[in-house]
């Protein structure tokens, strides 16, 4: 079965090309597009893609907003947004809405479309340490818990150290490494951390343990 595809975009022409790269792809096929957010969140709830690909910045609803909703929605779409400045505060937002990743919109093709299988096996396409020093800018000014620290009960003792390396943007070897582990072991960790804490992928882990003051901007 292909992969399905809803594009949103506000500009027409890179709606226009975003169909053309995708639809050169076999095993990719775009079902549907949206001109901004709320026209999204209805067709994501018609079509039910498996990808849905967001600008963030759009009228009407913005991608923020619509990417809540269509998260909220539980119909197992999942949200791949696109911002023109990896510093974006739009997608931050994004990502505490329960957005997959990010992409910025000169990603070239191949990455994309490397992206959208990606997100589509289950995986987050931002990388732990992109997120990090999103984050790190973003939340600098923070100083108390956006999120209730004690969510964090429910991990043991070397899982809450598993997550704590995880917002550090450590990879899964690398977290073996300085743990003295063995790296399948690291992964059932961090699988049970995702489990235990009802997140999607590493990028949701980051944003909870910075929303939860397990860890500070810059530590």
């Amino acid at each position: 079965m292909p992969i399905t595809v809803l594009v949103v975009d506000d500009q027409e022409l890179m709606r226009m090309g975003l169909k053309m790269v995708l639809g050169a792809h076999p095993g990719i096929e775009v079902i549907g597009e949206a001109a901004n957010g709320a026209v999204a969140v209805t067709r994501a709830a018609e079509l039910r893609p498996d990808i849905v690909l967001m600008d963030v910045r759009m009228p009407v609803v913005d991608g923020v907003t619509a990417t809540a909703r269509i998260v909220g929605a539980e119909h197992g779409s999942r949200v791949l947004v696109m911002t023109t400045f990896d510093m974006d505060e739009h997608a931050l937002g994004a990502l505490r809405a329960g957005a997959s990743g990010f992409l910025l919109k000169d990603t070239p093709p191949e990455d994309l479309v490397s992206a959208i299988r990606s997100v589509a096996a289950g995986d987050a396409v931002v990388s732990p340490k992109v997120t990090k020093r999103l984050l790190d800018r973003l939340i600098a000014e923070d100083r108390a818990p956006i999120h209730d620290p004690e969510v964090l009960d429910a991990l043991t003792a070397r899982e809450r150290e598993v997550l704590e390396h995880i917002a550090a943007g450590r990879s899964n070897a690398e977290i073996a490494e300085q743990l003295y582990l063995s790296e399948a072991t690291v992964k059932t960790h961090v699988g049970r951390v995702l489990t235990k804490l009802g997140l999607r992928d590493r990028v949701q882990a980051v944003v909870l343990a910075y929303e939860t003051g397990l860890v500070r901007p810059g530590g």
